[in-house]
């Protein structure tokens, strides 16, 4: 799954923005989401932004986290290098990151047979604590564009 940090504030350091009150609440509603959804991730990369750490820490998504100064540089190739690393016995992933590379990476992972609905958002834009979930029949380290099956987007406590 990859999932973009909530609403975050200002900080004179960009890596230091912290969560705002609403980024607080949508993180707890991104974890209630993935646990009704029975969404238990194996492993979760995570940016090293403030952010991005506060958001995995209140979903409380179950895998400790692995900071990834890749999932910083918020580009398509780096997260999918970061990705392509993960041990093969993990079965679940999230990816805790930032905008424009989730929703990117998202957009070159699908091979069009998933939910159209989930598409048709995920094109309209991948708000912060966006969370779209992906299904791949490989092993991780065999990930590449149109390989993934995109089975929902939520934004949850929207």
């Amino acid at each position: 799954m990859l999932v973009r940090h909530a609403q975050a504030g200002a900080a004179p350091v960009d890596a230091d923005r912290p969560l705002t009150d609403h980024g607080r609440q949508r993180a707890a509603a991104i974890g209630a989401w993935l646990a009704a959804g029975g969404l238990v991730p194996d492993r979760a990369l995570v940016s090293p932004a403030r952010r991005t750490q506060e958001t995995w820490e209140r979903a409380g998504g179950g895998a400790a986290p692995a900071v990834d100064e890749r999932v910083h540089d918020n580009t398509v190739e780096a997260l999918l290098e970061a990705i392509r690393e993960t041990p093969a016995d993990v079965s679940v992933l999230a990816v805790v990151g930032h905008a424009p590379s989730v929703g990117e990476l998202t957009a070159v992972l699908d091979d069009g047979t998933g939910d159209p609905a989930a598409r048709q958002d995920v094109s309209a834009g991948f708000p912060p604590g966006g969370v779209a979930v992906l299904e791949v029949d490989r092993p991780f380290a065999a990930l590449a564009p149109g390989t993934a099956r995109l089975s929902s987007f939520a934004v949850p406590g929207a």
